[in-house]
């Protein structure tokens, strides 16, 4: 695949995994749009005071659920929905220190602190579109509505609100490559247990899907429950305990459940919730419910619950490459998105094996996110640039199926937590070869990086201790 052949790319998204991606895509001379649905660079840590819709309960299938809401919008809502407001809520900050999230295309501003605000992170994502030429290269309030191959071209179809029209606009794109860089946080899952639906439906403002969370407020003085082990899950029950009566966290022992020690004292964590017994029918807003969990204990007195249970992929412009009904270990070699769970045929996490001009970028999980996607966006600009080949398709078959016997199905499939520095490595010398001394990439994380992380991991800073239990 020669240089020329490659020199349109389409990227979707601007945040940080779409930002870092173009950076490198014009370095190397590619002529770069970036599509942005919000008015501004930034991703999930772009906050704003809207509230996102809450799913439906239970979730809806990965093809649809990312876009139910906006698909039976009016005109006016639309307008105002084109850019689904994200999971940032008022006080969230990154559980990796800044020292490891730092990209080579801009440094953080002197004082940095290891963990900061969410406005911080945004102003940082922006600056770098900025000072790379990113920002002018994007189309900004603009979804991406549909992707297809025709022939040996990629068509895109995006639509951008027009002021003048009163309604969205239509336009279609071709590129010789596409990137998705669009991020995971878009599509919230919601588990299909028995009574969740009901009580939802019943008691609305009762229950709410941690998207949707932004403060504590509304939580005074309530026995709330939250499902779900990870980070915004912690968040979320360190900011409500002050103010509720009692708090419980949920969860069902994954591989991936933070441990019970970052947990404050007065939390109780208790196992699998699989069944909700709603307030009666004859229930007010007040009222309370239980809950059985799978041991047969009953938590009584349940006034709100939030759902922190992540989220599933969802890629409602690659509508084809979906196939809901089938389950992840019976995916063919041309499907990327099955139950919801992960992304099939990824080589590295990155290139779509049966056509190699489909890139994705900001796929894995318990990274240094940030400085880590910067490699991947490193080596689609490389091979997109003509700078690098990939192995042949057989090779990468063999590695997707090694990758899959390892580690098997589902979000552990994208799970790189301690494999961040073999991986970057791994990726670097494969741009790296060939190269003149002078065109020459990092051959991975630099030393700095790896001491600062070994400093950080030890650090008694409170909020560092989670980062040092989840050794990322």
């Amino acid at each position: 695949m020669s240089p020329a052949a490659n020199r349109r790319v389409g990227v979707i998204g601007a945040g940080v995994s779409g930002v870092v991606t173009a950076a490198h895509l014009l370095a190397e001379g590619l002529d770069v749009t970036v599509f942005e649905r919000a008015p501004v660079a930034g991703g999930v840590w772009v906050w704003e005071s809207r509230v996102p819709h809450e799913p439906t309960y239970p979730s809806a299938k990965p093809s649809v659920a990312e876009s139910t809401f906006f698909e039976s919008a009016t005109n006016g809502e639309r307008k105002a929905w084109l850019s689904e407001p994200t999971p940032a809520y008022d006080s969230l900050k990154n559980n990796v220190p800044t020292e490891l999230l730092e990209t080579t295309l801009n440094p953080l501003k002197p004082g940095t602190q290891s963990f900061v605000l969410h406005d911080v992170l945004k102003d940082y994502i922006q600056d770098t579109a900025e000072t790379t030429g990113v920002t002018k290269n994007t189309q900004f309030n603009t979804r991406v509505e549909h992707v297809s191959k025709t022939g040996d071209q990629w068509k895109l179809v995006s639509s951008t609100w027009d002021e003048a029209k009163g309604e969205a606009v239509a336009k279609e794109w071709s590129f010789d490559s596409v990137i998705v860089a669009s991020g995971h946080y878009h599509a919230p899952r919601v588990p299909n247990i028995p009574g969740l639906s009901e009580w939802k439906s019943k008691f609305p403002s009762r229950i709410q899907h941690s998207k949707s969370y932004r403060n504590a407020n509304g939580y005074e003085n309530q026995n709330v429950l939250v499902i779900g082990g990870s980070a915004s899950s912690l968040d979320a029950v360190k900011e409500i305990l002050p103010v509720a009566k009692k708090v419980w966290q949920s969860t069902r022992g994954g591989a991936f459940d933070l441990p019970v020690a970052v947990l404050p004292d007065e939390v109780e964590r208790i196992g699998e919730v699989v069944k909700f017994h709603p307030p009666g029918q004859d229930s007010t807003e007040g009222s309370i419910g239980n809950a059985t969990l799978a041991d047969g204990t009953v938590i009584k007195d349940i006034d709100r619950i939030v759902v922190a249970t992540g989220y599933q992929f969802s890629l409602p412009f690659l509508v084809e490459y979906h196939r809901d009904d089938v389950k992840a270990p019976d995916a063919d070699d041309k499907v990327l998105v099955t139950d919801g769970t992960q992304l099939h045929n990824l080589h590295s996490d990155i290139f779509y094996i049966p056509d190699p001009t489909l890139i994705f970028v900001g796929v894995p999980f318990y990274t240094a996110t940030f400085s880590f996607f910067e490699f991947q966006a490193i080596a689609a600009a490389a091979f997109l640039s003509g700078k690098a080949k990939l192995p042949s398709v057989e090779a990468q078959r063999a590695e997707y199926s090694e990758r899959v016997k390892a580690k098997g199905f589902g979000k552990k499939f994208h799970a790189r937590l301690g494999e961040d520095l073999e991986y970057a490595a791994g990726l670097m010398k494969w741009v790296n070869e060939g190269r003149d001394l002078a065109d020459r990439k990092p051959d991975g994380y630099s030393e700095k990086w790896i001491a600062d992380r070994e400093r950080l991991r030890h650090n008694p800073d409170p909020k560092n201790s989670l980062f040092e239990k989840t050794k990322i």
